[in-house]
């Protein structure tokens, strides 16, 4: 289909793009032009860049069953990682101790971010070294979808049971006088009272629960526990702060532990571990800034699926302005939980069918996958003028928008609007787009982005769709995505994707007809392109552009 058959409205918005953005790339007003320096991945059969690179090469799913729910007919994009792989690494460089902190408090996003940043100092040495010469001009935007979800899990669960335990305790006759007079028969005063587990009959748990837990908060016990306890963590410092602060936190310990000698009682539900907020969502931001020594802004930019897209341009945007000559960008999802893989089939976007789910296919649903992503991009010619190599592409421009429309289901108007800035700020029009890589989910919204593609670019345009491959990292997959766009233009050619024309959905070969499949290996020209959509309506678009040769 031309843009010449398509409906009047879509054909204008083509033109229209094309007439503003009509200028070359090169002639639009002197920014600095930004590189990408440093790359590394954690991914599904893929532990680092390189092994991400080999597996590109075959057209394979690297999916593998999923084990959260016993035999499962989920397929899920399990990362392939070590932690210990990055301990001499870490020991060269801190304490002893530091490596074994970071493995028994860190969740895997901010490990798995850990890794790839490591790698990614691998491509041109002296980076490290460099950013921490750079001090507030060397910056670290590195995100996350989902966050910490075992730590979560974990605490939640620990705190419910600790709970269940506590109510118990202190909602016995043994420990609650206040209810040992109600059994009794004093029911004065006494009301709201749920019903008695031993006077019903049936599933009791839920019973019992209510039960325990109306008669902790009325137990006379308790209060004088709590009583006591309050004094303890009233105790205050004497002498200087440092000594001070070290001799008042034992005697409270001692105090407490004598305390519950005392009464038997089991630990408060509020002693959980500190681990969860040891991983709130800018952890592996901040992980990354301490193991670098990057001491300029560091943040946590979270936009969903989009959320690789948004920090490139963030990271761009401040390199244009000169606010940061390198920045560290990146995306790290938790692996599979059934939390997560129960919650994308609780919205009807997953597939359970033990089959890969190809992109632009049946449309069956998408695959959760975990890993990281995290580039290190910084100005070209300054980054250049130290002796440090480009790699992949360079990417010129990144669009976003949101739909201001729906939490999942995509609109027509906010991908086109991310794709209409990203066309603009790149000084290009749409005929010089060779290649686009979509979101694509294997869900019904694939037609959808396949349908405001070509109101935007023409039926030359050779497109790619890669989740059936290695899954949907919630934030990392568009990182990869970008990633194997990169290195798929470095080695000249597109990688094979597992689609192929006979499993083509036939309404979306409709639309449009040039697509890379299993059996294909495209030579890599041109401009190229990369969506990205997130839950909530966020969009991301990168174009990109092979690399130039520095002038001499």
């Amino acid at each position: 289909m031309s843009s010449a058959e398509l409906p009047t409205s879509t054909a204008s918005v083509a033109s229209s793009v094309g007439t503003v953005a009509s200028a070359d790339h090169d002639r639009r007003p002197k920014v600095p032009r930004v590189g990408v320096f440093g790359w590394g991945i954690v991914a599904p059969k893929s532990p680092n860049i390189e092994a991400f690179a080999r597996n590109l090469e075959k057209s394979e799913s690297w999916l593998t069953p999923f084990d959260g729910f016993g035999p499962s007919n989920f397929l899920v994009g399990q990362p392939d990682f070590r932690f210990e792989d990055y301990k001499p690494w870490i020991d060269a460089r801190f304490a002893p101790r530091h490596y074994q902190n970071l493995k028994e408090k860190m969740d895997s996003p901010s490990l798995y971010a850990i890794g790839a940043f490591i790698q990614a100092l691998g491509q041109n040495p002296g980076l490290e070294e460099l950013m921490q010469e750079l001090g507030s001009q060397a910056h670290v935007y590195l995100g996350t979808g989902l966050g910490a979800v075992e730590t979560m899990y974990q605490s939640s669960v620990t705190l419910y049971l600790a709970q269940q335990r506590w109510n118990r305790f202190w909602g016995s006759r043994e420990n609650n006088s206040a209810l040992t007079a109600y059994l009794e028969g004093e029911r004065k005063g006494v009301e709201g009272v749920p019903l008695n587990p031993a006077d019903a009959e049936g599933d009791l748990v839920e019973l019992s629960l209510a039960w325990e837990a109306y008669w902790t908060e009325r137990s006379p016990e308790l209060r004088e526990y709590l009583d006591e306890a309050a004094r303890i963590d009233a105790l205050v410092m004497e002498g200087g702060v440092e000594h001070g602060k070290l001799h008042v936190l034992r005697e409270r310990g001692k105090r407490h532990a004598r305390l519950q000698e005392k009464w038997s009682a089991p630990e408060p539900p509020w002693r959980v571990s500190a681990n969860l907020i040891w991983n709130i969502h800018n952890t592996p931001a901040s992980q990354v800034s301490i193991l670098g020594r990057i001491t300029g802004l560091a943040f946590a930019p979270v936009a969903a699926c989009s959320t690789f897209g948004v920090a490139l341009r963030l990271a761009m945007q401040a390199i244009e302005r000169g606010e940061a000559k390198v920045v560290v960008v990146g995306a790290t999802d938790p692996p599979p939980h059934p939390l997560v893989v129960g919650s994308f089939y609780g919205a009807r976007v997953l597939s359970a069918s033990r089959q890969v789910s190809n992109p632009l296919t049946q449309l069956q649903g998408t695959h959760v996958a975990g890993g990281s992503v995290v580039w290190i991009v910084g100005d070209m010619e300054y980054l250049e003028s130290k002796g440090m190599t480009p790699l992949g592409m360079e990417p010129i421009a990144a669009g976003v928008s949101s739909d201001a429309h729906h939490i999942i289901t995509p609109s027509l108007a906010g991908p086109q609007a991310a794709i209409r800035q990203a066309l603009e700020e790149a000084h290009t029009s749409p005929e010089k787009i060779a290649t686009w890589d979509l979101h694509a989910t294997a869900t019904p919204g694939d037609y959808a982005e396949m349908t405001t593609l070509r109101t935007m670019l023409p039926e030359t345009v050779m497109v790619t769709a890669r989740k059936g491959t290695f899954g949907h990292g919630m934030s990392a997959g568009g990182g990869w995505e970008l990633t194997a766009q990169y290195l798929g233009y470095a080695s000249g050619h597109l990688f094979p994707t597992l689609l192929t024309e006979k499993s083509l959905n036939p309404a979306i070969a409709g639309i449009h007809g040039q697509f890379v499949f299993a059996d294909s290996c495209i030579a890599a020209e041109g401009f190229a392109g990369k969506l990205s959509s997130g839950i909530g309506g966020i969009n991301a678009c990168v174009i990109s552009r092979p690399l130039q040769h520095k002038k001499e």
